[in-house]
């Protein structure tokens, strides 16, 4: 059980001072707020306004318009704007791990070009890794890149791909070499301009009616030399790094908080014992979560690839997220109904609606546990 070791957070005198700043921001912005579900509200002018706060790419060295943060305190800045249910979706991918993958990764054409637009809060990412009938199985990807005269030709389908139809670049896992003995080899990475010819977004509607999901088909895509991203060949081991930041953060389980807020408010109207049980039960499993997504970007500040952690806080984050509709709904005599005036009913129709879709994100909670039995040597 050592692989499961989460070290001590370390707290940060600078993002403390942050948090309070974050707070007076969103204390004086009197944009919509998205109804229950943190993440989700798609606004560009709260991005650019981030942005020209510094809030956005604060990791990245200042030359790349990034604000020269560390990851810590970008920790605290996120969980303000999850806390406040603020509406992040629009730059949250490029924030979150398409800019530190760049910048890891990238070359300096890629970096100069891309990354102050990402700081500035005006340039989305998509994420294409999941393909039609593989499910969250990475391995099993068939989108194929091929070398031609100046670059490459790439053919083949991305599913669940989020904002794909709103955003300007994805961040493409292809094969470019035969499948081998070893299933993870031969597989790269490519900035992609969505704009290219041959690329098309297919809407996936949702149950709550919502269009963030995409199906996108890349038929005959010519992608120049210098979009690799990396090393030919080493995509698998970029794609674990970026799990390790899609997967860890505070927005896989405080994505429905503000159905739980909504809640403990309904509670002081219809005081109950079990609901207070259920409230004080809710707010430990938060704790307990945030303590182990903090050790994780503690440990990814300290150079260490926790990917098998993140994999864990993911799973349990997505067991939480999707356990709070069933777990509110059997305490107070509220009818969950979409849209209406009564704050903890719109609330809980929300996280209803939504919270199936939790396991999609990165990763299915069949992958995620799969990651963690092979680390203890159980398949």
């Amino acid at each position: 059980m050592n692989n499961f070791v989460f070290p001590r957070p370390r707290q940060s005198e600078l993002g403390e001072q942050l948090r309070a700043e974050v707070r007076e921001f969103l204390d004086g912005w009197h944009g919509d707020r998205h109804a229950a579900a943190a993440f989700g509200g798609f606004d560009p002018e709260f991005s650019k306004a981030l942005g020209a706060r510094g809030w956005i790419g604060m990791g990245f060295p200042k030359r790349y318009g990034g604000g020269g943060y560390g990851l810590l305190e970008r920790y605290v800045v996120l969980e303000e704007l999850l806390a406040a249910r603020a509406p992040i979706f629009a730059h949250s991918v490029a924030d979150r791990q398409s800019g530190p993958l760049l910048l890891k990764f990238g070359n300096e054409r890629q970096r100069d070009d891309i990354l102050p637009r990402i700081a500035a809060g005006e340039c989305y990412f998509c994420i294409g890794m999941s393909e039609p009938d593989s499910g969250s199985d990475l391995a099993s990807v068939r989108t194929r890149a091929t070398k031609v005269d100046g670059g490459w030709l790439v053919n083949g389908a991305k599913i669940w791909t989020s904002s794909a139809h709103r955003s300007h670049y994805m961040i493409l896992l292809c094969r470019t070499a035969p499948v081998a003995e070893a299933r993870h080899a031969g597989l790269s990475q490519f900035l992609v301009d969505m704009k290219t010819r041959g690329i098309t977004c297919r809407p996936i509607v949702n149950i709550a009616g919502d269009h963030d999901f995409n199906e996108v088909h890349l038929q005959d895509v010519f992608l120049p030399a210098d979009a690799l991203i990396g090393v030919e060949g080493e995509g698998w081991q970029q794609v674990t790094s970026e799990l390790a930041l899609e997967r860890s953060g505070p927005e896989r389980f405080m994505s429905h908080q503000g159905a739980v807020e909504e809640f403990a408010v309904a509670l002081k109207q219809q005081r109950s014992a079990e609901g207070a049980r259920t409230l004080g039960r809710l707010v430990a499993h938060l704790s307990i979560l945030r303590r182990m997504s903090r050790s994780i970007a503690t440990m990814i500040a300290d150079g260490q690839e926790p990917a098998l952690h993140a994999a864990l806080v993911k799973d349990l984050g997505t067991c939480f997220e999707q356990d709070i509709p069933e777990t509110l709904r059997l305490v107070l005599q509220t009818e969950p109904e979409a849209g209406a005036s009564e704050a903890y009913s719109a609330a809980l129709a929300n996280v209803i609606l939504h919270a199936p879709s939790c396991t999609i994100r990165g990763g299915t909670k069949e992958v995620l546990r799969g990651i963690v039995a092979k680390s203890l040597g159980l398949r």
